[in-house]
């Protein structure tokens, strides 16, 4: 349900290959030590990179889940979930997603797409298996409801700020290993800095993924109803099987990891205790 680490792997990649073609072209030497110029030229790649990462997402997930559209559905079950799909949208006032399943033993589904009109909402063989249908629609509405909400789209600006950021500060501190800017001491310093300060933007955007989640469960909550969004929360956190979906891709899922530590600042989505916590206290105020 989220979209964030394969996101943000695909960012990374995308703009660390825009900075090798820059480079192999002499187009950022051009920039010289222009501080105003500098910044200009590190908004327009961190923009490109993070909204090329987005219109790649639709076409990754499918690719990297295995996830096969549903056409045509071949049994009730598809039938259903097409019906619920469809049904959360209207609701919602966006347009029909694809919807698609993918082969899985654990309990997750995911949401991605570079438009609200044009998205796709995927769930796995061990959730429609595992679950009872009101489980699976609280499931749904969560997924259509990070899709109303533009999620997508708002996390790709985020990215693209902080692209930009990251990008101007590894300019700066390249240019303080190499004044010119052109032997290998500042690419290599540029890089390293890159890479480094790329972890810290991880920290904002992972911090904002936490909020957006707890506003795709009080959407959930009002498309299928609170108590089959809380549902669905608590038989996800009885479930303790192993995320089969790509490292890259774990933040997209309905539970999302949550590590423990120091790398609880990288957690995507909040832990599911506190989800719940929040759903029952917003159907209490309603009493």
């Amino acid at each position: 349900m989220k979209r964030l680490i394969f996101f943000g792997a695909t960012n990374m990649a995308v703009i660390f290959v825009l900075t090798i073609i820059l480079r192999l072209f002499g187009i950022d030497e051009m920039l010289g030590d222009n501080l105003a110029r500098t910044l200009v030229f590190s908004f327009a790649v961190g923009m490109v990179g993070s909204f090329i990462s987005l219109f790649m997402s639709k076409s990754v997930a499918l690719k990297s889940t295995g996830a096969r559209v549903i056409e045509s559905p071949s049994n009730p079950t598809e039938v259903w979930l097409l019906e619920s799909v469809q049904r959360f949208a209207q609701e919602a006032g966006i347009k029909m997603p694809d919807v698609a399943i993918y082969a899985a033993d654990d309990l997750n589904a995911f949401a991605t797409g570079a438009k609200k009109n044009d998205a796709l909402v995927a769930v796995s063989t061990g959730l429609l298996r595992n679950m009872t249908k009101s489980e699976v629609e609280g499931v749904l509405a969560h997924e259509v409801a990070h899709i109303a909400n533009g999620d997508m789209i708002t996390m790709t600006l985020l990215q693209g700020v902080l692209n930009t950021f990251v990008i101007f500060f590894a300019r700066l501190i390249g240019q303080m290993i190499d004044r010119d800017g052109r032997g290998i001491g500042y690419f290599a310093t540029y890089m390293i800095a890159q890479t480094v300060l790329g972890f810290f933007a991880e920290i904002i955007k992972s911090w904002f993924s936490r909020h957006r989640e707890f506003r795709a469960d009080a959407g959930g909550a009002a498309l299928a109803g609170n108590s089959n969004m809380v549902t669905a929360l608590q038989r996800l956190q009885s479930v303790h099987t192993p995320t089969a979906l790509p490292k890259q891709m774990q933040a997209m899922g309905i539970s999302g990891l949550v590590p423990k530590s120091w790398r609880k600042l990288f957690a995507t989505h909040p832990p599911l205790e506190v989800r719940i916590a929040a759903l029952q206290a917003a159907q209490e105020k309603l009493r």
